[in-house]
């Protein structure tokens, strides 16, 4: 990937959002929820600290991350949808 992300960010590539819902019923574009689920194709070298150490990030590339509905930035790249966040915006690693 061409993007190299900068400290404690990381670059994801949002998973589709469930066509239905627990039901069974087909959901329509304009019912679908921000998809909050995504796969990382980059991360950045880790925070810097006051004393001038780096603290290694915890996810690596290829993991499934579950981030906040509204956190990071969305870019196109490519003509794809990604978006780049900070680790302390990832909840939690799908395993």
């Amino acid at each position: 990937m061409a993007i190299r992300p900068l400290d404690d960010r990381i670059v994801v590539q949002p998973l589709e959002a469930e066509e239905k819902s627990s039901g069974g019923i087909l959901l329509p574009d304009t019912a679908k929820e921000k998809p909050q689920r995504a796969k990382v194709l980059a991360v950045g070298n880790g925070r810097l600290t006051d004393d001038g150490n780096r603290i290694a990030l915890t996810v690596k590339v290829g993991d499934e991350v579950l981030y906040g509905k509204y956190a990071g930035t969305e870019i196109k790249y490519r003509g794809e949808e990604i978006k780049i966040l900070r680790e302390n915006e990832v909840l939690a690693l799908y395993t």
